[in-house]
């Protein structure tokens, strides 16, 4: 079956390098923005996963509803006052976007710049419509409003390419229970992990950071970043935690939880243990599983256990 049309547009799209200088100003302009620890809950880590797609949907969903009531005579106030709200509502959820936008991929800013440029003309078509309504022209207030449910319509395949299609803001982790198998992988000598520095392993062709700390305990997370897979192991540790040194997210190695974003997820977590002088790691259940399979064995150890 031949490629479509759209995808062949969008594809060329991801490979069209015309715009990258305006998506490197623009891209430093929204992490230069003095957002503190707002930044994190913009990214969504609170959440879990990203919140612009949650946020987008009180602007659309009020402008799909101003856009029904448009087509009933004698509905225009109140179609007017979901316009207001859709605008409102659509400032967080662009700020939000755009913090999201800001550290992805390259290819992914492309048509992540379309897709803005898309959702910024509907929300120009809407706030003209609202201006329209205001000064009693009705008709015209509804075209314009028509006109920007076009665009967001637009804007929202876009977001959808980026989301399903390149996978922005999806888990790159969430695979690692399902790969690595059960029971205990022994991954090298002590002496290959020097202390304080991130070496990288593979378990079932997954890759692992192994970091064994100064005072000997020995931690292990899955080494691909779950933002956009980036190489944990060529990242700095510090303070307990690895940082990556593609977009900083900055992971804690005792159990992988994002202590910062903009990675929305935790890293999968290994139980690690040495035998005769090597180290041995098993995939950490996070019901309890592997612990209680422990106590009724006699066998492993807790988490980060050296002996």
């Amino acid at each position: 079956m031949r490629q479509s049309r759209a995808l062949r547009l969008l594809d060329r799209l991801e490979r069209e390098p015309r715009a990258d200088r305006l998506i490197g100003v623009l891209r430093e302009g929204v992490r230069s923005l003095p957002l503190g620890r707002g930044r994190d809950a913009l990214h969504g880590r609170w959440l879990g996963h990203p919140v612009h797609p949650l946020m987008v949907q009180v602007p659309i969903g009020s402008w799909m509803s101003a856009a029904v009531l448009d087509l009933r005579p004698g509905r225009s106030r109140e179609a007017g006052l979901l316009v207001g709200l859709g605008l409102a509502a659509a400032v967080p959820a662009a700020l939000a976007g755009a913090v999201d936008w800001a550290e992805l991929h390259r290819q992914q800013q492309r048509v992540g710049l379309v897709h803005a440029l898309a959702n910024t003309a509907a929300v120009g078509m809407y706030a003209a419509s609202l201006a329209c309504r205001l000064k009693g022209r009705e008709a015209a207030g509804r075209t314009f409003g028509f006109l920007g449910l076009t665009a967001v319509g637009l804007g929202g395949a876009l977001g959808g390419h980026m989301a399903y299609r390149q996978a922005s803001g999806a888990n790159h982790a969430e695979e690692v229970p399902h790969v690595v198998t059960r029971g205990w992988h022994r991954v090298g000598g002590v002496d290959e992990f020097p202390a304080g520095r991130p070496v990288r392993r593979s378990v079932d062709d997954v890759p692992v950071l192994v970091v064994r700390e100064i005072g000997g305990a020995v931690h292990a997370l899955a080494e691909r970043c779950s933002h956009l897979a980036g190489p944990l192991s060529e990242g700095t540790v510090a303070d307990g935690c690895v940082q990556c040194p593609w977009h900083g997210s900055v992971f804690r190695l005792a159990d992988g939880w994002n202590v910062r974003g903009p990675a929305t997820a935790p890293q999968p977590a290994f139980d690690t243990r040495i035998v005769d002088g090597h180290v041995e790691i098993r995939l950490r259940q996070q019901d309890g599983e592997a612990d209680r399979r422990a106590v009724g064995t006699g066998a492993g150890s807790a988490p980060g256990n050296t002996g």
